[in-house]
């Protein structure tokens, strides 16, 4: 007996008059644009705590997990794309994570856990950029200025001051040309360190090389549960459904070719910047790449101006990132805020979002201002929400789309996932935030 068609709790025709899903959300780009966005959500900072996390590991170690957290993450992307691809062939294309969630698992308290878990990590992000881009302006200020009065909560009212402008930008899609300068800073700050660290370690002042492990095995055993929770907190991403509903329709099969971009340029960061900056300082690695090439006594292992562009482009880098995970709470404040019948850039339309994002700004720039530790809350707040988003539910989602059979080689890949997934649930606590090399 047939079963009966699918109902979409969320059609179509409702979404004409949600101008977040209209404004916002707005289905225009294609392929590359996807791979921009997808790109800055991952590829960030974060890459320079990698050199720390092979110092809890050693190579072997270091390369096998950072490979094996790489092949796990592009294959729940792949899942959550596959699953959002077969709903849109149904007619029920989901352009939210909570939506998606909501409609394939059949429960509505499902919609509220995956908002809520959104909104947590979004937020967090937005203010630890706004915090990170702060302490970046203020070491360029220090080397310049070295007895200066400025201090951090100033740099900080100055990147806000920013990220309101840029926050007007009305739609993600509107993000493609600034994503695409992310991802190209991305591969040019990762180029820079690896200068960097080849000169360090042919300078006169280079550190003495030892790669060997912590000495006690309780002491070993922490560093390594640690430098695995800093490799998969890296991967993380949460957004990947609302990058999808960039893409005009029909999106099927586009998704994938986004995440092949993001992947490569994933490749070619993690692994240079893991590897140079554990070749160069070894076991005296620091949780930021930088800062091990600029120690706090005694000259710079490298030029001052390659390791100050460094930090220039990680600052600009970290704006996009900001916008990028912003989207979210914009889209679900235009969605009663905004009147989708009155035009985007409306007089009715532009006043609220010009107030609400706004606000949204200095609220995350006051809580970066008044908490400059938040990177450590926000490290148990970050790795702790994407275990759902990014590892359960993606491998929920596809098994009750595709209900594969227990017999077939899926069992093996879900116990595989699965034992993946555990370590990291068990050890993945201590760091998102690393996202900046703190």
């Amino acid at each position: 007996m047939a079963e009966p068609p699918h109902m979409d709790p969320f059609p179509e025709n409702s979404r004409e008059e949600d101008a977040g899903a209209v404004f916002v959300l707005e289905s225009k780009g294609q392929w590359w644009h996807a791979g921009f966005h997808l790109t800055t959500a991952i590829v960030g900072p974060t890459i320079l705590t990698l050199p720390y996390a092979f110092r809890g590991l050693g190579w072997g170690l270091g390369f096998f997990c950072l490979t094996v957290m790489g092949v796990v993450t592009f294959y729940s992307y792949y899942l959550m794309s596959k699953v959002l691809d077969h709903c849109e062939k149904e007619g029920r294309r989901h352009i939210r994570f909570r939506e998606l969630a909501a409609d394939v698992l059949g429960s509505g308290w499902m919609f509220y856990f995956v908002i809520f878990i959104q909104t947590a990590i979004n937020t967090g992000v937005g203010i630890g950029a706004i915090l990170l881009a702060g302490e970046c302006l203020q070491i360029m200020y220090s080397d310049l200025y070295p007895n200066g009065s400025l201090k951090l909560y100033e740099f900080i009212a100055m990147v806000t001051v920013v990220m309101i402008v840029l926050s007007q930008l009305p739609t993600f899609h509107s993000l493609r040309h600034i994503n695409l300068v992310s991802l190209l800073l991305s591969l040019g700050y990762t180029l820079l360190v690896v200068i960097a660290c080849i000169l360090a370690a042919s300078s006169k002042d280079a550190p003495h090389r030892d790669y060997s492990l912590e000495s006690s095995k309780p002491a070993r055993v922490f560093s390594a549960f640690t430098s695995i929770s800093i490799i998969a907190a890296i991967y993380g991403n949460g957004i990947l459904p609302e990058i999808q509903a960039t893409l005009a329709p029909p999106a099927t099969g586009k998704m994938v070719k986004g995440l092949l971009m993001c992947y490569t340029v994933i490749f070619f960061t993690f692994y240079s910047a893991a590897v140079s900056g554990y070749w160069v300082f070894g076991n005296k690695s620091t949780s930021n790449i930088l800062k091990s090439l600029m120690p706090d006594v005694g000259p710079s292992l490298a030029p001052t101006w390659i390791l100050g562009l460094a930090v220039v482009f990680v600052l600009l880098q970290l704006f996009a990132i900001g916008l990028v995970y912003s989207q979210v709470a914009y889209e679900i404040m235009e969605k009663r805020s905004a009147d989708v019948n009155q035009g985007m850039f409306s007089k009715r339309n532009l006043i609220p979002r010009l107030f609400l994002r706004t606000m949204y700004m200095i609220f995350c720039g006051f809580f970066a201002a008044m908490l400059p530790f938040f990177g450590d809350i926000n490290g148990v707040v970050g790795a702790v929400g994407f275990i759902p988003l990014d590892f359960i539910l993606p491998m929920l989602l596809y098994n009750m789309t595709y209900k594969p059979p227990r017999s077939s080689s899926h069992l093996l890949d879900q116990r595989l996932y699965h034992h993946c997934l555990y370590g990291r649930r068990n050890h993945g606590f201590i760091l998102f935030y690393k996202e900046v090399g703190r």
